[in-house]
């Protein structure tokens, strides 16, 4: 027979998280950070996801019989030098954006957030090694690394990704081995040892979850940068090569137009704007949110 109450207990814990759930929602909600820029970045989303069914024109359609027509009905933001549709362009090139900010980001978290663990569990020489690693790697920037990259491999959008993706590694390594350590030196992590677990148990058991909001943050954060950093190398005309859309090459193509057409320069530019402003207020709105300190102080 069942203890008494037991029946009850079990619908406690559910109750519990789904009380948990609706109150981080609030703070959500109320939090101004967060929710402009969460707002920003679902635009982002759904322009991006947009551009895969749908776009007002080709944006690989040149005509240069409506080149550099301004916004009308039928092209809402105008038309580029190759009489391209302006939207159909900034629509392709965040889905582009976003590509590039994932699979560098990705690449980066994986990469350097295991490295981090692993220094953070090993301790000692292994620790320093990597460490030692992610300095020498940050005295090559994203773009110097594309740049080194397109003279051997030549310039493109998987180089960009590569050189970015690289450039996130230390990031990743250092922040993730930082709260690591901060992590190990707790005392349920010292109990679980006292238990018998291995190192590699307590990192997936107990480090990893312990630490995932910050690595949620930082994530953010760096796809943010990555944005900025794909941009950049577009612009540069080291990133996205034609025929593909590219909010940097897009402003590229638009600064010796500045006086006959300066519209052309400030859609992709206001876009980028907006896509890191997003994002780095919602890295911010996160940080605050699932910081106990913070949220205690609220």
């Amino acid at each position: 027979m069942s203890a008494p109450g037991s029946r009850y207990m079990g619908t406690a814990e559910p109750a519990a998280a789904a009380k948990e759930a609706n109150a981080f929602w609030h703070r959500c909600l109320k939090h101004r950070s967060f929710t402009i820029g969460a707002a920003l970045t679902l635009l982002l989303v759904a322009a991006a996801l947009l551009s895969l069914v749908w776009t007002p024109w080709s944006p690989y359609e040149i005509d240069m019989a409506l080149k550099l027509k301004p916004p009308t009905a039928s092209h809402w933001l105008g038309t580029d030098p190759f009489g391209r549709d302006v939207s159909s362009l900034l629509l392709v090139g965040a889905r582009n954006s976003i590509l590039v900010g994932a699979i560098a980001v990705s690449i980066g978290l994986v990469v350097g957030g295991g490295l981090g663990l692993l220094a953070a569990a090993r301790r000692g020489w292994v620790e320093e090694l990597i460490m030692r690693l992610a300095d020498f790697t940050f005295a090559f920037p994203a773009i110097l690394s594309a740049i080194m990259m397109t003279a051997v491999f030549g310039a493109g959008i998987v180089n960009s990704i590569i050189a970015i993706g690289i450039f996130n590694i230390p990031n990743f390594a250092r922040i993730t081995r930082a709260s690591a350590n901060a992590v190990w030196a707790r005392e349920f992590v010292l109990a679980a040892r006292a238990c018998g677990k291995g190192p590699w148990a307590i990192t997936f058991e107990h480090i990893l979850p312990n630490i995932s909001s910050v690595l949620i943050v930082q994530i953010t954060i760096r796809f943010a940068i990555a944005i900025l950093a794909e941009a950049a190398l577009s612009y540069l005309g080291l990133g996205t090569q034609p025929p593909q859309p590219s909010w940097g090459r897009m402003l590229a193509e638009a600064q010796t137009l500045l006086f006959q057409a300066p519209l052309l320069a400030v859609f992709p530019g206001l876009a980028i704007v907006l896509a890191v402003l997003g994002l780095n207020l919602l890295g911010d709105g996160l940080r605050d949110l699932m910081d106990p300190r913070l949220v205690r102080q609220r």
